[in-house]
């Protein structure tokens, strides 16, 4: 397994302008990840988004740090139609392929949203996601990209709500990003969750969270909810409550064996948590 770092990792520092895209690729490599991916890239000044990411491209290759993956924000219910949607995607799959990168993620919905639509749940909504998911794998296919959909978002983030998305699709190049820590926003068990979405898996995301019972009194900042009434909080890889070795051991029991991107989301200093994290991923995977 290769170890690869999410370019939300680097949020804090890109937030307070203290690097932009170009210069997570270098820090990246400097920390010692063999891979990066970007989610929802912003066109640098004076460029629109196809020429920020044939600059990526370049740096990538400059570097020798290969660009696995591209995410972006998409929503199946939402939009117009899935047709619609699956239309403007068909783009974010042009920048996917100029940035070398083989996985697109994109999301599927946040739910139905209005009011008056609580009671309306996943199986309504299925086939809108299917229908949409699948126009967009069969585009992204013609050129050799693999698409997936993350456990991310509430409404969407249950392993068996995805697994049924995957087998709705029913296409060979559609399939599950597993992200380990996300499994906790919907108070689902991270190893139990990994194990449901094993033979559907494309992708992984190595994320950690601290947790703490919604019974107890809210810890304030940096602090959120699961879907339940839990907190949770970002943690460094290996100083949360994710079972990481043992999500790890299912996939490799499975017979996977792609990439794993860390995705850093704490309070901590990033570069600090990202250098932690990656020891603690690669003894995690050395003793799987």
């Amino acid at each position: 397994m290769r170890i690869s770092v999410s370019s939300w990792s680097f949020q804090q520092l890109l937030a307070a302008g203290k690097i932009n895209q170009l210069d997570m690729i270098k820090r990246a490599k400097a920390l010692g990840f063999q891979a990066i991916e970007y989610i929802d890239i912003q066109p640098m000044e004076g460029l629109g988004v196809r020429e920020t990411a044939e600059l990526l491209r370049e740096e990538s290759e400059k570097c020798r740090l290969p660009i696995i993956a591209y995410t972006v924000a998409a929503d199946f219910l939402r939009a117009a139609s899935a047709e619609a949607e699956a239309l403007r995607l068909y783009e974010q799959v042009e920048i996917a392929k100029i940035l070398g990168a083989g996985i697109l993620r994109h999301d599927a919905s946040n739910g139905f949203g209005a009011p008056e639509n609580a009671t309306r749940g996943f199986a309504q909504a299925l086939p809108r996601l299917a229908e949409g998911s699948r126009l967009v794998t069969e585009y992204a296919a013609a050129r050799g990209i693999v698409t997936t959909v993350e456990n991310h978002g509430y409404f969407c983030q249950d392993s068996l709500r995805l697994s049924a998305l995957v087998e709705a699709v029913g296409h060979p190049n559609f399939g599950a990003l597993v992200d380990f820590g996300n499994f906790l926003c919907a108070d689902e068990n991270p190893a139990q969750a990994v194990g449901n979405l094993a033979p559907y898996t494309r992708h992984v995301h190595a994320k950690d969270f601290h947790v703490k019972s919604g019974m107890a009194d809210d810890p304030g900042e940096g602090w959120f909810r699961s879907r339940g009434g839990n907190y949770l909080r970002g943690a460094v890889i290996g100083h949360g409550e994710v079972p990481l070795r043992q999500c790890l051991g299912i996939l490799k029991r499975a017979g996977w064996d792609g990439c794993v991107s860390i995705e850093f989301e704490g309070v901590e200093d990033c570069e600090t948590a990202l250098r932690i994290g990656l020891y603690n991923l690669k003894k995690a995977i050395q003793n799987i």
